[in-house]
This record gives C-alpha cells, sequence and structure tokens, in this order.
C-alpha cells in the first residue's frame, strides 16, 4: 500500500480542509502555518505532533512535504504562494480564485504545466447535488442542444465580508465563479466571451469597495447564450447560505435545480418528468485529486476546463471595472 501523502495546511481563510480530514485517511497532515488561531489550536489538540510554521518559504522546505493546500488571507497573493510550491514539486489544492487577474492566472497555469506537478482549484461545484445529476442529464442529449443558461449564486452580507477585494477576490470573482462552474462545468460549453456591471448599493462601510450584485452575459462556444447573476443578498429566512438557481434550456427540453438544489425538474417536449433521482453518490472531488496524485489517474477535465471559469470571472471583472470607469 502507498504512504499516505504529506499534508501541509496554508491559511485558513476560505474552504480550508482541517475540518473534514477524517474522511480522507490518504492525507497526513504533517505541517500547518498561517491559521487562525482557533483552528490553529483545535488541530493541535487532535494532531500534537504536527509542526507550526508561519514563514512560507520554511513551511515549504518541510521534509518529505508533498502536498498543501493553501487558503491565504490575502488571494491577491496566493498565486504567487501556490506557484512557489509548484516550482519546489509540491502538489497544490488552493482556495478560489486562483488568481485575480489574467496575468497572473496565465502565469499559474503555465508554471503548474511546466513543473510537472499538480495543481488544482476548490472547484467541486459541479460533484455537489445535484448538479452532477444535471450534467448527466445534459450529456444524455435529452434535452437536446443548449441554447441557453441562466446560473445565480447568491449568499448574505453578513456584515464582515472583506472592505477589499484584494483579500478574497471580490464578488465576481469569489462568488460568481460557482454560477459560472454551473455554466460550464455542468453543461459542458465554455464560455465563448463575457460583459459585466457591477453595484456597490447597499454597502455602506466607509471606503470599502465591496460590489453587493452583478450581473454577466455572454455566449457559449456552441452559439448559445448565459446569464449569470451573483450577488450578497441572500436573506436568514430563506434557511440555507447559499441561494443558487440553475436552468438549461435546450432545443428538445429544459431541466432547472432552484432553491438551492432542493428542487429539480426535467420538461421534454409534451412531458414533464418531474423532479431528478439524485440518489446516487457524485464523484469526491478531493477524493479525486488525492487519487490522481496517488495514481496518476485523470481527473473528469483537464486544468484548463477546470479553470475556464476562473478565467471568465477574471475577465468579468475588468469588464465590470471598465464599464464603472467609462460611466
Amino acid at each position: 500500500m502507498r504512504n499516505r501523502i504529506k499534508l501541509g495546511l496554508w491559511g485558513s481563510y476560505g474552504h480550508q480542509i482541517h475540518n473534514s480530514l477524517d474522511s480522507y485517511p490518504e492525507l497526513e497532515l504533517c505541517i500547518v502555518g498561517d491559521l487562525d488561531d482557533n483552528i490553529e489550536s483545535e488541530l493541535l489538540k487532535k494532531y500534537p505532533d504536527v509542526e507550526v510554521c508561519n514563514d512560507y518559504d520554511e513551511f515549504l522546505k518541510f521534509n518529505g512535504l508533498e502536498f498543501v493546500s493553501l487558503c491565504t488571507a490575502m488571494r491577491v497573493e496566493q498565486a504567487d504562494l501556490a506557484m512557489k510550491a509548484l516550482k519546489a514539486g509540491i502538489h497544490v489544492y488552493a482556495e478560489k480564485p486562483s488568481a485575480i487577474t489574467t496575468e497572473k492566472l496565465d502565469e499559474l497555469m503555465a508554471v503548474a504545466k511546466d513543473c510537472g506537478v499538480i495543481y488544482h482549484e476548490m472547484a467541486g461545484t459541479v460533484f455537489d447535488k445535484p448538479y452532477w445529476k444535471i450534467k448527466e442529464v445534459v450529456e444524455s442529449g435529452i434535452i437536446g442542444e443548449v441554447v441557453q443558461v441562466f446560473a445565480q449564486k447568491s449568499y448574505p452580507n453578513h456584515g464582515n465580508r472583506p472592505t477589499s477585494e484584494l483579500k478574497d477576490g471580490g464578488l465576481i470573482e469569489q462568488n460568481g465563479v460557482h454560477a459560472f462552474r454551473f455554466v460550464e462545468h455542468v453543461t459542458g460549453l465554455k464560455c465563448r466571451d463575457v460583459e459585466a456591471i457591477e453595484t456597490s448599493l447597499g454597502e455602506t462601510r466607509e471606503g470599502s469597495d465591496l460590489k453587493i450584485a452583478c450581473s454577466m452575459m455572454g455566449f457559449l462556444e456552441n452559439g448559445g447564450i448565459f446569464t449569470v447573476i451573483a450577488n450578497y443578498l441572500n436573506q436568514s429566512g430563506f434557511s440555507s447560505w447559499g441561494n443558487e438557481h440553475v436552468r438549461i434550456f435546450g432545443t428538445k427540453g429544459w431541466v432547472e435545480s432552484v432553491d438551492a438544489g432542493t428542487k429539480t425538474r426535467l420538461i421534454v417536449g409534451d412531458k414533464d418528468y418531474g423532479e431528478l433521482d439524485t440518489s446516487e453518490e457524485a464523484p469526491n472531488w478531493l477524493a479525486l485529486i488525492i487519487k490522481q496524485i496517488q495514481t496518476g489517474e485523470a481527473v473528469p477535465f483537464d486544468l484548463e476546463k477546470e479553470l475556464h471559469p476562473t478565467q471568465m470571472v477574471v475577465q468579468a471583472k475588468e469588464k465590470a471595472r471598465l464599464f464603472s470607469i467609462n460611466n
């Protein structure tokens, strides 16, 4: 049996995997750094032999370190940290967005390719129920050719969201990327281009650049069209942290998931198939990555396809910023 993969956790400002390590016995937590004090304390209680190192360069020198999970305090710095690890021959699993500029994202992807080690974003959106099932429905051809897609991602504005987009990437890149994954990873179609607008209406903190809502649209690679909205306007009365909608219209029918994935429906011609059967387990994204590290078996899509939604939100942010300047 292969030795366990020596893992390091850097940062806890996002979906760090510290709470789910028991689900991945293939991983051996060896070193942590730049963690929230409470998280660090809890981890050291559970894993007393784990080393703590808050100097990233020294962190990467830990003997035998193979895999790093990145959730950096400043997302603007994360691409550079990821590339340092990749150049050191260490696999990387990183919180989104992987980068917040087109140039930095292109550089990161080139480094990942050149170094011959594995880089992935925490891009498991499509593997959540019921989106994996919707992907299978679309791939089956039952709704015909995809013509139009609508995707929504809404989170609450809990009052502690960063006042600088440099910290988490901001609304479009931190939030909207999920909706672009709905569009691309569920349909299998890339977005060809994007236009975007956004507003800060509702943000009252002085000096904050937090955006509250955005709208994005463009063409799909097959000539179809998409619309994406994202906002920080979900309310506690909805009883779910995220409020997601996905509707995919094809030439023969349509399929949808609404109310945070709790309701689905498939219509084809004059037949209403009702709710989708989502009882079958979808693949686990991190488990697939671990298997790729251990055996070399490829994950369901290559890095270019995986990160294309990230490319689109980076471009969308650039378009939104330009629109704001010109208006």
